[in-house]
């Protein structure tokens, strides 16, 4: 059979060979392929999509159907993902970015269509954690898109809408609020129309207008607010563009609801910004939904308008809507301008809860992106990120919970050092914490590269807090960042409480029967908080983990895979390169006054060039880090670094089942921010893309070592089931983690870290926790220095390392040492999940209560 007879391009068919022409070929022959593994060569997914499924007969496994972009860098091919294989989606285990090997796939007719099919793959593996293939390719999206002949035609494969024609539209990935796709419209529309104002109408008259049989006359309006978008998307909605939003508009006598329908917001959603004026013409007005959230509007002091809102519909009438131009907008239509309410960090504590304010500040802390499942709803999630951000007011931090506002390009790029702007956000004042802020359905969030345009420029809060920001050194601020890393707030009151009647914000208390059924309903990036009861049996403090194998899996098993239980370590060659490199510019960055020079046995030892020298000092911090790093691992070894109750040992053997989920991963600790890390540190703490794209620096952050932490081993309370947990105590006021903390003194016992979650006293090496611009804690810590003998810096990184190895161990030993009053002891553990993809599952301990410590309504 001829290839030209089975498959073809809108471009020349590339001479080269390829596995997914030959598997086309093969297709027809046969109702299911089925690939050996040499047949099967590997194939780079190079996207990702998301739909709404078509309903069919039988049982629907998903609510979601997926499209999958793979190359083998001749041909793309998009194909249908078989639902069974949905779960691998989920856990992001099949990703962007990544080599698979494709098993078993067959070809589908569209049966009431003509000239419309695609490949639906059955079967997948793994082939590799990174691709091999994408590296050579520079635009996947030039290569050819493989077509089975006789389709050629098919609008559906050629363009951006799903293979399943009943679907119009691709979802973003990982949520129902962010806009994804071409089918987007964004940017200014055509030149503005003449428009005819003599004879607008204002907003006051529409309620009186209301159920009155009327002509509606044209509105010119101003939006003053914007939600994000809605999806109410489902299963028998015969509605292709299931969408809504709603915005705030106003005019001289008022302001008033508008609500954006359907395939109206596709068009419009991206060009009606806050600011911007509007022209509507044959619209409807309806009764206002009592039941949604309303943006807080007092500060606009202007009368508001809520019996009755606007609706612009796409048909029955086709609503005419003409967003004007600013340099089209004239002063005598009288249109508000729109306003703020600035809030300072100093203020915040005054501030009602519930109460609505709009924040700037300059970004100190990005948490990696997580989901949560929407209530009431198995397959609806949010995504969420926290941010720490100052405004110069306060040595406190804004906390704010930041929640997808449909402003992917901006929620992505939120990273340290750039100016942040958060709109009706939301007081959450807590019991013996710090007040943090969190969105609402109207918030907006911009970003230094966002700020052109917006009316928020000339408000007197924001112009004070650049005037602060000018005053401040980047290298200040930059000891005081971080990005990633576990992060939850606020903590969890002192005493833990469970009523039968009220369960609003309460931390569900499950049994650990059902922990192995939450672990597994995890999908990617889902977070979720929870407690069990049961007896703390095993302690294990560990500073350096163990390596785990990145054996290929099979994804398309059914058998359980055991999530990796402890942090990732590099390879042992590139570990050590990455180790010199490290200790030669920390050799670099050290004061003159300790280099080498100031010292006098130094001072007279020669070298024949600058690079001689270099070396020999890479050589000698190496070799100083390893012998460290080796003493170590001796003390880690060594009996004194774990403890267990005097019944484990026989408790072990007659458990039904140990979960071994509790390690420590690297995506569970934060990481400094630099410059020239931004690209790589964004696509670690943000999801997973839809698309793949060329990385602009390195694939991954550097591997940042793990710092100690104790594992801990629960057995429940019917000593049936134990689970493996993380303690990362917080140990250092630099951490993100010890803002909001109570920090009331404790006596370093086992169990009052668990309950406090700290060491006590915490670290503050790292400077005073204030922003301004004067000595960095860095320049204090080398003064105090500079007073000692001065030492070279192979001597100075020996020093740092014997210091927080030898320091740190001992009280992890002393630690330890008071665990034997956690014997035969009650208590209530409060876990945080989080499903980092694939096989790594982060459980770790929030607070461990004691019996005693328990509240019942």
């Amino acid at each position: 059979m001829e290839s030209s007879s089975c498959c073809s391009s809108t471009a020349a068919d590339p001479p080269q060979e390829s596995f997914l022409q030959r598997t086309l070929e093969r297709l027809p022959s046969t109702q299911s392929l089925k690939l050996t593994a040499e047949e099967a060569a590997p194939v780079a997914v190079v996207a990702i999509q998301r739909y709404l499924s078509e309903p069919t007969e039988g049982q629907q496994l998903d609510s979601y159907s997926y499209d999958v972009t793979i190359t083998d860098g001749v041909w793309r091919a998009k194909c249908f993902l078989h639902p069974s294989l949905n779960h691998l989606v989920h856990r992001n285990t099949l990703r962007t970015g990544t080599d698979v090997s494709v098993r078993q796939c067959s070809f589908v007719y569209n049966e009431r269509r003509l000239g419309h099919g695609y490949i639906c793959i059955e079967k997948v593996e793994s082939s590799a954690e990174t691709s091999s293939l994408l590296p050579r390719i520079n635009n996947p999206s030039s290569l050819p898109m493989l077509v089975k002949h006789g389709m050629e035609r098919s609008v559906v494969l050629q363009s951006d809408v799903p293979l399943q024609v009943s679907r119009k539209h691709y979802l973003s990935l990982w949520n129902n609020d962010d806009p994804e796709g071409d089918m987007w419209i964004s940017g200014s529309a055509s030149p503005d129309p003449v428009l005819d104002v003599s004879k607008v109408t204002l907003l006051s008259s529409l309620e009186s207008s209301f159920r009155v049989s009327w002509k509606p006359l044209p509105l010119l309006v101003k939006i003053i607010h914007k939600s994000r978008l809605r999806y109410y998307g489902k299963f028998g909605l015969k509605i292709d563009y299931p969408y809504q939003t709603y915005f705030e508009v106003a005019d001289q006598s008022g302001t008033m609801s508008l609500v954006l329908w359907n395939e109206l917001c596709p068009e419009y959603y991206l060009r009606m910004n806050v600011g911007a004026v509007l022209y509507l013409q044959n619209y409807t007005l309806k009764q206002s939904y009592s039941n949604r959230s309303r943006p807080q509007m007092d500060h606009h002091r202007m009368k508001i308008f809520t019996s009755v809102e606007i609706c612009l519909n796409p048909r029955n009438p086709a609503a005419d809507i003409t967003v004007v131009s600013p340099k089209s907008v004239l002063p005598q239509w009288g249109l508000p301008e729109v306003s703020y309410h600035f809030t300072a960090r100093s203020e915040l504590e005054k501030i009602s809860n519930g109460s609505a304010c709009d924040v700037i500040g300059l970004v100190t802390f990005v948490g990696r992106v997580e989901r949560v499942r929407s209530k009431g709803s198995k397959e609806k999630y949010w995504t969420y990120r926290w941010v720490h951000s100052v405004d110069g007011t306060s040595d406190r931090p804004f906390i704010l919970e930041l929640f997808s506002s449909s402003q992917p390009e901006i929620f992505n790029q939120i990273c340290p050092m750039t100016y942040l702007v958060c709109t009706q956000m939301r007081v959450c004042q807590v019991e013996g914490s710090l007040p943090y802020l969190t969105s609402s359905c109207e918030t907006e969030i911009f970003i230094t590269g966002y700020h052109k345009g917006q009316p928020y420029v000339s408000d007197p809060r924001v112009k004070s807090f650049i005037q602060w920001t000018k005053t401040l050194k980047d290298n200040v601020v930059l000891q005081k960042t971080a990005v990633g890393g576990h992060y939850c707030y606020p903590p969890p009151p002192r005493r833990f409480s469970q009523s039968a009647t009220d369960t609003s914000g309460q931390v569900p208390l499950v049994a650990a029967s059902d922990l192995k059924r939450e672990l597994e309903s995890l999908q990617y990036r889902e977070h979720k908080k929870l407690a069990i009861q049961g007896e703390i049996v095993a302690i294990r403090y560990t500073n350096y983990p163990k390596k785990v194998s990145n054996e290929p899996k099979n994804y398309s098993s059914d058998a359980h895979k055991d999530p990796a239980d402890c942090l990732m370590s590099p390879s042992s060659d590139r570990g050590k390169a990455n180790t010199r490199k490290r200790t030669n510019q920390f050799s670099k960055a050290v004061p003159s006054s300790l280099n080498c020079a100031s010292n006098p046995s130094k001072r007279r030892l020669k070298y024949k060039n600058t690079k001689e020298r270099e070396e020999q000092e890479e050589e000698e911090s190496a070799s100083a880090y390893e012998e460290v790093q080796h003493e170590q691992q001796e003390c880690q070894d060594s009996p004194a670094s774990s403890w267990e109750s005097s019944s484990w040992s026989k408790q072990r053997e007659e458990i039904s089942e140990h979960l071994h989920h509790g390690g420590l991963h690297q995506d569970s600790v934060a990481r400094r921010f630099t410059f020239d890390e931004k690209s790589a540190l964004l696509r670690w703490s943000n999801l997973q893309p839809t698309r793949w794209t060329p990385p602009a620096a390195a694939d991954a952050p550097p591997h940042t070592p793990c710092p100690g932490h104790y594992q801990l081993t629960i057995l429940g309370i019917n000593k049936q089931i134990a689970v493996d947990a993380a303690f990362l105590p917080v140990v250092r006021s630099d951490d993100p983690r010890a803002v909001g903390l109570s920090q009331d003194p404790h006596d370093n016992s086992m169990l009052s870290c668990l309950s406090s979650g700290f060491l006590c006293p915490l670290d503050s090496t790292a400077g005073d926790g204030e922003l301004t611009p004067r000595e960095s804690g860095s320049d204090r810590r080398n003064k105090s220095l500079l007073s000692s003998s001065p030492a070279s810096p192979v001597e100075c990184l020996a020093l740092i390392f014997f210091f927080f190895f030898t320091f740190g161990w001992l009280l992890a030993e002393e630690i330890l040492a008071t665990a034997r009053g956690l014997e035969n002891t009650h208590v209530v553990c409060v876990l945080e999940l989080c499903q980092l993809g694939g096989d790594k599952v982060e459980i770790l301990i929030d607070k461990v209560y004691r019996v005693m410590d328990v509240t019942l309504d």
